[in-house]
């Protein structure tokens, strides 16, 4: 099997188990956690320093981030091409055959699946990100999508990145990312090539 093929049915059972991993990967709130202003639904824009091999240039969707941690998707280092047919017949399902472009989200839990998408559709475990942009990892946005009632737009994504604690509070402070505006043209339009020069051109906080 290829390795593309290796990965379609790795994500399929990434989401015949996605309750418990949306679960495990997204922080909860203590109570008694303050409040403080969220970054989910921006950008984090690699600075050109960084030294990491894997978050080389790369831009990361923060999906949720609060005092327990932060949760992102890169956006922007796909790893082949697959479709929704192949998925499904590694259930012995039948699925529509329609192309998506699959993208390495993170190193933590590389076999998660995760759909980020326009704000169009929603399901029960829908993550809003922000008014424009959500996430959801199920069979049912899959299906929706081969049966092209999904949403208008989408990522489908391989693990994700993680934070604990205020863990990303200083990275950022120590000038590892920046942050710019997550705008849907950016997150499912533009050349996979541009993006980071896009994003870093336009940030709106400098490391």
């Amino acid at each position: 099997m290829s390795a593309i093929g290796l990965r379609s049915l790795g994500l399929i059972v990434a989401f015949l188990l996605q309750t418990a991993l949306l679960k495990a990967a997204l922080p909860t709130i203590p109570d008694e956690a303050p409040a403080r202003p969220s970054l989910a639904g921006q950008l984090l824009v690699a600075d050109p320093s960084m030294s990491d091999p894997y978050f080389e240039r790369t831009v990361i969707l923060i999906v949720q981030h609060n005092p327990s941690g932060s949760v992102g998707i890169v956006i922007n280092k796909p790893i082949g091409e697959t479709s929704i047919a192949s998925l499904f017949e590694a259930l012995n399902q039948k699925g529509g055959d329609v192309a998506v472009r699959v993208f390495s989200g993170g190193p933590v839990h590389p076999e998660a699946g995760f759909v980020v998408h326009s704000s169009d559709y929603r399901r029960p475990e829908t993550v809003a990100v922000n008014d424009r942009l959500s996430m959801t990892s199920s069979l049912d946005i899959l299906r929706d999508i081969g049966a092209k009632k999904g949403p208008a737009k989408i990522l489908v994504a391989f693990g994700y990145t993680g934070w604990g604690p205020d863990q990303l509070e200083r990275e950022i402070k120590m000038h590892a990312w920046g942050i710019a505006e997550a705008d849907p043209a950016l997150v499912f339009d533009e050349d996979r090539d541009k993006v980071w020069d896009h994003a870093w051109e336009h940030r709106t906080q400098n490391p």
